[in-house]
C-alpha cells in the first residue's frame, strides 16, 4: 500500500538533512523506528510544533546563564550545570570558542577525582589528596576541611590539612593550603577515618580605612567587626578573620595608603616586607 499525499522536494545539504532527522527523532516524528522529515514538516504546519527564533538572546542573558553554570560546578552540582550547558549549546548566538568550551564540558564535565572530592566535601568526610604540582613536585595532604571557591576567575581547593611543611604563611595559618584546580593533572583521593573540622584555620586581622575608602567600604562576609565612621578623621576600623595572607594582601594592596594594617604584628611586618621588596624592585630608597 502506498501513502497518498502531496509531495515536496527539499534541496538541503547532508548536514541539514541529518539535523532535521535528529529533530524528527527528538519530537517523535518517525515512520516505524526511523526519523521522518515529512512528519516533522507536517507537525510544524499544523502548529503542533512551534518555530521560535534561536538568535535573539542578549549577551547579558548568556553571561548570566554561564555564571550560573560555573557556580553550580563550584558547588559540585554537575547534573544541574549540564542542563544549563545543554541549553546554551542549543543557541546559535554562541561564539565558536565559547561553544567549544561548552561542548568540552558536556563531553567531560569533571574528572573522576574532582567528582569524588565534591562528594567527600558534601558528606564532610576527611580524605587524603596526592597530586603533582606545576614544578613536578609530589605533595600529599590529609584534608580535614575543604571548599571549592572561585577567586579572580579561577577555581581553587581551599583546604585545612594536618601537614604544614613547606607552608610559608604566618603562624596560625600554616595548615591551610590553596590548590589551583586546573594545575592538578592527576590526583589520588582516598577517604580516611578522621573527624571533619568546621572551618579553615583563621586569625583576626585589624586594619583601618581612611579618606574616601572609609565612606565607601562595604562589609565582607569574613568581617567580624566594622566600626562606625569616625567623622573627624575620617577612619573606619575593621576586624576580619582571614584564612591566608596571600589573598588578603592582594585585596588591600589596591587600596594603597588608605588601608593600614594595625595588628597582629606578624601580619603587619609581613606586609611591610612585601612593600620593601616592591620599592627595591623599582630602585626606590626607603627613608
Amino acid at each position: 500500500m502506498t501513502r497518498k499525499g502531496k509531495s515536496i522536494t527539499l534541496s538541503i545539504s547532508d548536514r541539514d538533512k541529518a539535523e532535521l532527522e535528529n529533530l524528527a527523532l527528538e519530537f517523535g516524528c518517525t515512520w516505524g523506528d526511523r526519523p521522518n522529515i515529512s512528519k516533522l514538516v507536517e507537525s510544524i504546519a499544523r502548529r503542533q510544533l512551534i518555530i521560535a527564533p534561536n538568535n535573539n538572546w542578549t549577551n547579558e542573558r548568556i553571561k548570566a546563564l554561564e555564571t550560573a553554570r560555573k557556580a553550580l560546578v563550584d558547588l559540585g552540582k554537575t547534573d544541574e550545570a549540564k542542563q544549563i550547558a545543554e541549553l546554551l549549546k542549543s543557541r546559535s548566538e554562541l561564539t565558536l570558542p565559547f561553544r567549544k568550551e561548552i561542548e568540552t564540558f558536556l563531553d567531560k564535565p569533571l574528572p573522576a577525582w574532582r567528582q569524588q572530592v565534591d562528594n567527600l566535601i558534601h558528606r564532610q568526610q576527611p580524605f587524603r589528596l596526592s597530586y603533582q604540582d606545576a614544578a613536578e613536585r609530589v605533595w600529599s595532604y590529609t584534608v580535614l576541611h575543604a571548599q571549592v571557591v572561585s577567586i579572580e576567575k579561577r577555581q581553587y581547593l581551599l583546604c585545612r590539612a594536618e601537614e604544614s611543611e613547606g607552608n610559608q604563611d604566618v603562624q596560625g595559618l600554616q595548615h591551610n593550603w590553596t590548590l589551583r584546580l586546573d594545575r592538578i593533572q592527576e590526583a589520588a583521593v582516598v577517604s580516611i577515618d578522621k573527624a571533619w573540622l568546621d572551618d579553615l584555620e583563621r586569625i583576626s586581622v585589624e586594619f583601618h580605612l581612611s579618606s574616601g575608602l572609609a565612606f565607601a567600604y562595604q562589609r565582607k562576609t569574613e568581617d567580624v567587626f566594622v566600626s562606625e565612621l569616625e567623622v573627624e578623621s575620617p577612619v573606619r576600623r575593621v576586624v576580619r578573620n582571614i584564612s591566608g595572607t596571600f589573598w588578603f594582601f592582594r585585596e588591600i594592596t589596591r587600596y594603597g595608603k588608605d588601608c593600614i594594617i594595625v595588628s597582629p604584628d606578624e601580619v603587619r611586618s609581613r606586609f611591610r616586607e612585601n612593600l620593601k621588596s616592591l620599592c627595591q624592585a623599582y630602585d626606590l630608597e626607603i627613608m
